[in-house]
């Protein structure tokens, strides 16, 4: 009973954090970053200041709109030798400001001070509000499967909820270097960050991973589609193949929305994704706070144990999605399993490609004020984690799917409400996504901007559509995908890749970059190591789960 109550009471927290955080979050919104492909001014010529020529072509690339978009192929800015160019930047990302205006507010972050850009108009909690919703999506529906993947009795949760914060703080570092990259250097895309600190002849590097890491969550997208579609109609009285239900929800609603060219009036819509995961958590703990999917048992013989009855809906679940304990507890977290949970964090807390749009864009936007987005962003994502992985893997066990929603029967209207509510997100969203990755195919065939019509988009959207459905109707198991993409593309996009930014940004300092800075290399070269050997031990066990 205490155990349930503190669960009711996590509930009650996260809903009182989130409509706190949201109530400011309208007051100025995120502009959205699709900016792929555009042509940009030269890059500032200091890291105090936007000129306000800059500003002004910086706002015309930015539609007015609340959604954040995985764009991050911008093309970088030109330069013959990223490493000279920039040490002036760098020079002045580790001195002293002391001719500062008094309307600049400086930061020291690590030895090294900095000062505000003052372009961006986004608040703090609005920022935080964004990056949650970026980070808390369909993925965290995964995380039951996870745990089940090492473990079968309850307190399994509490190594994976060690885990989740854990991988949740190095998400979080990683998320902050990229910020601080573009601090140092005036980087203002993740290509563009790489291209001014590593160099401009790597930076197809990154920009191959982002595109296929979109192609990943595109892919996730319409797997989840097509078994809560085939769900929805179930319960509708309709009974029909998941391919069916996959091609039905894609030609009548995901392509006709990932053929506009405009995608800001999708805007007010991407808040159903926060609000429907939130929905989810609450109604995912009144299911198991009532027992409504509980194992049942007969009454002991010669003692005075009575029959315990089973679930309200446990009958209509299948065999396979019921309830499934045994005594793998905490001590399995030793198991190479283990790091499919790990995997599956990795494409979790996902949003790493939007990290310079959140730091350009943010209002005064100094390290300080930034990480307090960062750590209070992540914090608020740990928790809902943790929440639903808990509730789903002490709902169901070992027998969770790789989709939670798939293990709740299909006369539950609770949770029949939350497969509409996610549903209806992902179908929003997805455009959003898909923009990404279409952006990203372009730019990796080199196709110019100036020939891009209608005619070629259209052209590539049918084709990468296409493939996407055909490849979801085979693929049946979301836990695969997941950790398959989380091991690979996302350790790098995490762990790697802004670790080897920010160790080349403080290496082009020289002898101005501060012992804090050059202190601090070595902790971001372990977070870039430990993604290494996260990333190639989980690759290996997330082919077992095919």
């Amino acid at each position: 009973m205490r155990f349930q109550n503190a669960i009711a009471a996590f509930v009650a927290i996260i809903a009182a954090t989130t409509f706190t955080t949201s109530s400011s979050a309208f007051q100025t919104p995120l502009h959205s970053p699709i900016i792929a492909h555009r042509s940009s001014s030269s890059r500032r010529p200091s890291s105090n200041a936007f000129s306000s020529k800059k500003s002004a072509i910086l706002r015309s690339l930015l539609p007015p709109t609340t959604t954040t978009v995985p764009t991050p192929f911008a093309p970088a800015k030109s330069s013959s030798s990223s490493s000279s160019s920039l040490a002036p930047l760098r020079a002045e990302a580790s001195s002293s400001s002391s001719a500062s205006s008094s309307s600049e507010e400086d930061d020291v972050v690590g030895g090294t001070t900095t000062t505000t850009s003052g372009t961006g108009t986004a608040s703090i909690p609005n920022e935080i509000f964004n990056l949650v919703k970026s980070i808390v999506g369909a993925g965290v529906l995964s995380l039951p499967a996870g745990i089940g993947a090492f473990g079968n009795a309850p307190s399994a949760i509490l190594p994976a909820t060690l885990l989740i914060g854990t991988i949740g703080f190095f998400s979080a570092y990683g998320f902050s270097l990229i910020g601080r990259v573009c601090s140092y250097t005036g980087g203002q895309s993740y290509r563009d960050a790489w291209s001014q600190s590593v160099g401009d002849s790597t930076s197809w590097i990154p920009a191959v991973t982002c595109t296929f890491k979109t192609c990943f969550a595109i892919l996730s997208y319409s797997m989840i589609l097509a078994d809560t579609g085939k769900a929805l109609l179930s319960t509708a009285g309709l009974q029909t193949t998941r391919t069916a239900a996959l091609l039905g929800i894609t030609g009548t609603a995901l392509l006709p929305l990932c053929l506009l060219k405009n995608l800001s009036s999708l805007a007010p819509f991407s808040l159903l994704g926060i609000g429907g995961m939130f929905y989810t958590t609450i109604a995912m703990a009144a299911r198991y706070l009532g027992g409504a999917y509980k194992l049942g048992a007969p009454a002991v013989k010669g003692s005075n144990v009575a029959a315990v009855p089973a679930g309200k809906y446990l009958a209509d679940v299948a065999t396979n999605f019921q309830p499934r304990f045994g005594n793998l507890g905490a001590s399995a977290a030793m198991s190479p399993n283990t790091f499919i949970l790990i995997s599956m964090l990795s494409t979790a807390y996902m949003a790493h490609f939007n990290a310079p749009k959140f730091f350009v864009e943010l209002k005064d936007n100094t390290i300080k004020r930034y990480n307090t987005v960062v750590g209070t962003s992540f914090g608020i994502s740990v928790l809902l984690f943790a929440l639903v992985g808990s509730l789903g893997f002490l709902t169901f066990g070992s027998a969770s799917s790789g989709l939670i929603l798939n293990n709740y029967s299909g006369k539950d209207a609770l949770m029949s409400l939350s497969r509409v509510a996610v549903a209806v997100s992902i179908v929003f969203s997805y455009p959003l996504i898909f923009a990404g990755a279409r952006d990203g195919w372009l730019d990796l065939l080199k196709v110019p901007v100036d020939e891009r019509t209608d005619s070629v988009l259209n052209k590539a959207t049918l084709a990468i559509l296409a493939g996407v459905t055909v490849v979801a109707s085979q693929l049946k198991e979301l836990a695969f995908i997941m950790s398959l993409a989380g091991a690979t593309l996302g350790n790098a996009l995490i762990y790697v890749y802004p670790a080897l930014m920010f160790r080349s940004a403080v290496k082009g300092m020289g002898e101005k970059a501060s012992k804090g800075l050059k202190r601090e290399v070595p902790f971001a070269m372990f977070s870039a190591g430990l993604g290494v050997v996260m990333g190639c031990i989980g690759a290996k066990m997330a082919f077992g789960l095919l």
